[in-house]
């Protein structure tokens, strides 16, 4: 069973400020790569709302965000890249995984 956990955010880019957003993330990703807990992420670009992105970050649990990440000295830094970006200010949730295509059986998708 995976325990990792999925973080969600979407994030509202001030209008015209994305180039400037995606600079910004580009030197800030480095901030939560190099965490203690941290797996992966991903920025997806909304195509319907030019100004809109989706961040997926994965951790080893719920700690390694809520307590390692924010409550260390690196998230000051990401958070003067980043936070001035956002209006509104993004909701963040998170998620364990129930299911993946990775565990559907070959002989139950004809079915």
């Amino acid at each position: 069973m995976n325990t990792t956990v999925l973080e969600h955010a979407m994030l509202d880019v001030r209008p015209g400020q994305e180039q400037a957003f995606e600079a910004a993330f580009a030197k800030a990703q480095n901030i939560i790569s190099a965490m203690r807990g941290y797996l992966s992420h991903r920025l997806e670009h909304c195509l319907e709302h030019p100004n809109r992105y989706l961040l997926l970050v994965e951790w080893t649990d719920l700690e390694a965000h809520t307590v390692g990440f924010r409550g260390s000295q690196e998230y000051l830094e990401w958070k003067a890249l980043l936070h001035h970006f956002y209006d509104p200010f993004p909701t963040v949730l998170h998620f364990r995984t129930v299911y993946t295509s990775a565990e559907v059986p070959h002989d139950a998708i004809d079915e």
